[in-house]
């Protein structure tokens, strides 16, 4: 790979991956003085690299800090182990030991880094001022060193395989932060492919994953259908970023609630609380201080305009304004919509709230599968029992739905009452 060849590639892959030629040149540069210390250099030298990409050239330097004289009893010890480390990898470059060190010299060598005194980058004055007079403590001294034929030959190819390999970690912190700062916002997407049950989303510097959890059960992934996406998560992994997206998420329904209606994303208006069955139906509780603000009609729009964008978004799902109140009874009514109640009971010390409506009310308000009455269970924060005016009743208990006709009610009745009196007899 020649000179001109190697600031093309970094010209390249700068503008491709959207990093600096400085980032590159510091990645090239470090892995230039990791070969030059294995192959040429030792372990006591704090070896730094010049590496010019338009003429190849490379330059060598050993830099170390003055510091204070050690006391002579420390000093000759740390000179003692500063020639065990030397002599040690001596013997294992002659023997042409490869990458992987044997565990003992390792802990050895990192024993004498961690001491008061570090050789590697540090000189004593005394030892300075062999070099130089002038030299006070925290001076640095660079001392250059011979670039041997062979070394230069071989910096082209390790340029080259930096470019390949090494620009890669920068690219994925770079990734990471960017995502990391979007975190749980809503992103545009574009289906790439299916990997088994997962779904990969091109969301533009990257490719995030959509798992079976987070996809919806009705909606078709078709590769290159653009779709918003909540992102849920963003985790750094050996193997670069992991990227989660969601369909299913109910704070995705919150997220494009924001986009579309300007009055939430100020603070006019709040979203209280929402329940969601994902790609069926949505329960969203809004509130307001402001009087001059209708908040139902203002996420509505001008002939559901606003509303219908959001319904489209959700790939028809359908979506269901309810005012919250502060009032359990007045909200527990207003999530049970569209449905008309006639009154609500509250057991406020078992959080059941006991709700009559009319014989022609009670299919509305129970909803296809017991699917309405089950989202305002959960929006209120209520278990919600259902009576109408003919006698059947509706429970929801962790959610599902139990049905009972008047006849089943007045049985189970007459069972209690019956039982609570053979339950007296016996105490008596």
């Amino acid at each position: 790979m020649s000179q001109s060849a190697i600031q093309s590639a970094i010209q390249q892959i700068c503008q491709e991956k959207s990093l600096s030629e400085e980032v590159v040149l510091r990645a090239i540069e470090a892995a230039l003085a990791a070969a030059y210390r294995k192959d040429f250099g030792n372990k006591m030298q704090n070896i730094i690299t010049e590496f010019d990409p338009k003429t190849g050239d490379v330059k060598v330097f050993d830099v170390k800090t003055v510091v204070e004289d050690l006391p002579e009893e420390e000093a000759e010890q740390a000179e003692l182990e500063k020639e065990r480390v030397l002599a040690e990898e001596k013997e294992r470059k002659s023997q042409a030991i490869d990458d992987m060190q044997p565990r003992a010299f390792v802990a050895e060598e990192e024993d004498l880094l961690a001491k008061k005194f570090n050789p590697k980058t540090e000189i004593q004055l005394k030892d300075a001022a062999l070099i130089d007079k002038e030299y006070k403590i925290s001076d640095e001294i660079v001392t250059p060193l011979e670039v041997p034929g062979e070394f230069g030959r071989m910096a082209a190819q390790t340029a080259k395989q930096v470019i390949i390999q090494k620009i890669r970690e920068e690219e994925r912190q770079r990734i990471f932060e960017e995502y990391k700062g979007v975190e749980h916002e809503l992103i545009n997407g574009t289906i790439q492919r299916r990997e088994g049950r997962n779904v990969l989303v091109d969301i533009g510097h990257t490719t995030a994953i959509m798992l079976p959890d987070e996809q919806v059960e009705r909606e078709r992934y078709n590769i290159g259908n653009r779709m918003k996406f909540y992102l849920k998560s963003v985790e750094q992994t050996s193997r670069g970023p992991q990227i989660v997206v969601s369909r299913a998420d109910a704070e995705l329904v919150r997220k494009i609630f924001e986009a579309e209606i300007p009055e939430i994303l100020n603070g006019a208006i709040e979203i209280k609380d929402l329940a969601r069955e994902a790609g069926s139906r949505s329960k969203v509780a809004i509130a307001t201080n402001d009087e001059n603000i209708d908040p139902i009609g203002s996420c509505v729009g001008q002939r559901g305009t606003r509303i219908q964008t959001i319904i489209g978004e959700l790939n028809n799902e359908k979506v269901d304004i309810i005012l919250w109140d502060e009032d359990p009874v007045k909200f527990i009514g207003n999530a049970l919509s569209p449905a008309k109640i006639l009154s609500v009971k509250l057991d406020e010390e078992n959080k059941i709230a006991l709700v009559n409506v009319l014989e022609d009310q009670l299919s509305l308000a129970i909803g296809k599968g017991g699917q309405n009455v089950r989202l305002a269970s959960r929006l209120s924060g209520w278990k919600i029992d259902i009576i109408s005016d003919g006698g059947n009743k509706v429970s929801v208990e962790d959610g599902e739905v139990s049905i009972k006709t008047d006849e089943e009610s007045t049985e189970e009745e007459a069972s209690e009452v019956e039982a609570n009196e053979t339950k007296t007899e016996e105490q008596e």
